[in-house]
């Protein structure tokens, strides 16, 4: 099992449908090798989901009504 990665210095991005009402969003992280971080925006100390890169890309492009690559 490999250690979880330090985010303590990820640069967090908000989802582009969300808005600056206070809703509900997901925020996700870049650059952090072969894993997609996304959390709560509503709570940036909370725990963040750690998504295979492969997998955060399949979900996109299912979100997009594509076939993801390899497929």
């Amino acid at each position: 099992m490999r250690a979880a990665p330090d985010l303590s210095t990820a640069v967090w991005r908000k989802s582009s449908y969300s808005n600056n009402e206070g809703g509900v969003c997901v925020e996700v992280a870049d650059e952090i090798p072969g894993l997609v971080p996304v959390r709560d925006s509503q709570r940036p100390h909370g725990p963040a989901l750690l998504i295979p890169h492969h997998a955060w890309a399949a979900f996109i492009a299912g979100l997009k009504g594509e076939r993801p690559a390899g497929r």
